[in-house]
């Protein structure tokens, strides 16, 4: 007999990130240390806490002089001994304040001039008291969002150093914000040097996340800028599942002091290629960094943050929503609000879930079928791992890749043929039992409810509107009759084989042949698609290879 051919290898570019997640710091504090912070923190505290109160006022007062009276509000530079005074003074209180509250800086490398590069991108951003890289370049402008400027004295600070906006409630927020950074960096020193964090959120520093381009489309040359927080007890890493602003500081400010490095790498001056692609030119500087750091990169973005709240909201484990958006969204052309819609529908199936994943169990539940060998075979394309579950991530990849594509008018219509057994334009109860029960393997299924949830009318037949619009709302139905064709029309070829067969070979006792099973990749987990169905259920496209 001929062997199922296997589908095409899956694509690596598809494989889980090395860093799961790098928007958690679960770290505790153990009771000696719970012990020692409080007892260091009954003398350091109130002192440190009123010389920041003296400090920070010291830097209103200056930041306030610095930009009396100044036409522009920020759509003009400051000049001459406005920008001296921000300069020098601000430069020297900062880092007066992080000597207050027990910092030990130690700086590497040099850092470049506004001529030689005017924007600074560092890295990896886990901290608000990353801050400190400001005072070691001279006070630069910074991205912030506009309501920190009507903060109460940090909003006067803010000011002074002009930074570039951002605005929640506008629309062209994102793209304002781009277009005022390439104008200062194109300024030729009227405006002073941009500080940009490219990760866009702090993480727990385990890796790099993806760089947003905004720093990049400038098409000038850049310093990357390297942060270390060398230090046994980790009081200053602030992600989205930890600590608290609040429990930081006042952790931080119990410790007798916190090493903290800064490393300026040589400028990164972009090619001709790089000009033309502010991709390639974030993604080539965020790996000179994260070689530096000797730390991986993955595809996360703030996005998966926004996913991960989400799946926090729907009582899921919050690094379930978690899927590398970048990679994922621009491979399978998918927007945000539609990964998001999908990740409802996964919450639901996966609720009976404790661990947030999905098994045959729950997805048959939420097909409402049994079961079956049929069924087995769409939950392991779906298990890309091959480890008997299925994560938001691989849901979202098998609906795009396998669903979506075998969800097809043609498909619809076909299947809704083979349903209308005696062709009178409608389904009833009994046609579809009929079908599915065939096509299942299990002659005694009641699909009962099924019927009902499709018979939006509850007229007791299916018209074909009700049919397609059923489908195009579950694609996973389609791969399902796909997959069901697949095999009949396997065992059709098996069968027509064995009768060409002589009579001597039909008799002859036979090995059977196996398939080699991979052990570092599922590919022969997957016997789904005969000779060439692979490539007629999805595009050739690198979005659609899988």
């Amino acid at each position: 007999m001929a062997q199922r051919v296997l589908p095409l290898p899956r694509q690596q570019s598809f494989c889980p990130p090395t860093v799961p997640n790098p928007f958690v710091h679960p770290g505790r504090l153990s009771t000696a240390e719970k012990l020692r912070t409080v007892l260091q923190g009954i003398i350091l505290l109130p002192l440190r806490a009123i010389c920041i109160a003296f400090i920070l006022l010291l830097a209103w007062l200056f930041a306030s002089i610095a930009t009396f009276r100044h036409p522009g509000k920020g759509s003009v530079p400051l000049k001459g001994w406005r920008r001296r005074m921000i300069q020098t003074t601000l430069s020297c209180l900062t880092r007066t304040l992080f000597f207050v509250m027990g910092f030990q800086v130690k700086v590497k490398g040099k850092v470049a001039s506004l001529r030689e590069a005017p924007i600074f991108v560092a890295a990896p951003h886990s901290s608000f008291f990353d801050a400190i890289i400001s005072a070691l370049t001279g006070m630069p402008s910074i991205v912030s969002r506009a309501e920190n400027l009507s903060t109460p004295v940090f909003g006067t600070i803010l000011s002074s150093l002009q930074p570039v906006a951002v605005s929640r409630q506008d629309p062209d927020s994102r793209k304002n914000t781009v277009t005022e950074i390439t104008k200062r960096a194109l300024s030729r020193g009227q405006w002073p040097q941009i500080l940009i964090f490219p990760e866009g959120t702090c993480t727990n520093r385990s890796c790099l996340i993806t760089f947003k381009q905004g720093a990049f489309v400038p098409r000038v040359p850049v310093q990357p800028v390297l942060l270390r927080y060398p230090n046994k007890l980790d009081t200053v890493t602030w992600t989205w599942q930890g600590y608290s602003l609040k429990e930081l500081c006042v952790m931080t400010l119990c410790q007798l002091f916190t090493r903290v490095e800064v490393e300026f790498l040589p400028v990164h001056v972009p090619t001709e290629e790089e000009k033309n692609d502010p991709i390639l030119f974030a993604n080539r500087v965020r790996q000179t960094m994260a070689t530096a750091l000797n730390v991986p990169v993955t595809d996360h973005t703030f996005e998966d943050c926004r996913l991960m709240i989400s799946a926090g909201q729907l009582t899921l484990p919050m690094e379930a929503g978690l899927v590398e958006f970048t990679k994922i969204s621009k491979k399978l052309n998918l927007k945000w609000n539609h990964v998001r819609e999908q990740l409802d529908t996964f919450a639901a199936i996966a609720s009976a879930s404790k661990g947030g994943r999905i098994g045959i169990e729950e997805f048959a539940e939420y097909l409402k079928l049994p079961i079956s060998d049929v069924l087995k075979e769409l939950f392991l394309l779906f298990d890309r791992n091959g480890d008997g579950t299925i994560d938001f991530r691989e849901y979202v990849i098998g609906l795009s890749i396998l669903c979506n594509p075998a969800n097809t008018e043609e498909t619809i219509r076909m299947a809704f043929k083979l349903f209308d057994m005696d062709e009178d334009g409608t389904i009833t109860e009994d046609e579809f039992a009929c079908i599915i029960q065939s096509a299942l393997g299990v002659p005694e299924l009641d699909v009962s409810m099924l019927f009902k949830e499709i018979d939006a009318d509850e007229t007791g037949k299916l018209s074909y509107d009700e049919f397609k619009d059923f489908a195009l709302k579950h694609p996973e139905y389609a791969k399902l009759f796909t997959t069901y064709l697949e095999l009949q029309r396997y065992q059709s070829d098996m069968l027509e084989e064995d009768d060409i067969e002589s009579p001597e070979v039909k008799h002859s006792p036979v090995r059977k042949s196996t398939i080699p099973v991979s052990e570092t990749t599922p590919i022969a987990r997957n016997k789904v698609c005969p000779d060439g169905n692979e490539e007629d259920n999805s595009s050739t496209s690198d979005k659609k290879d899988d």
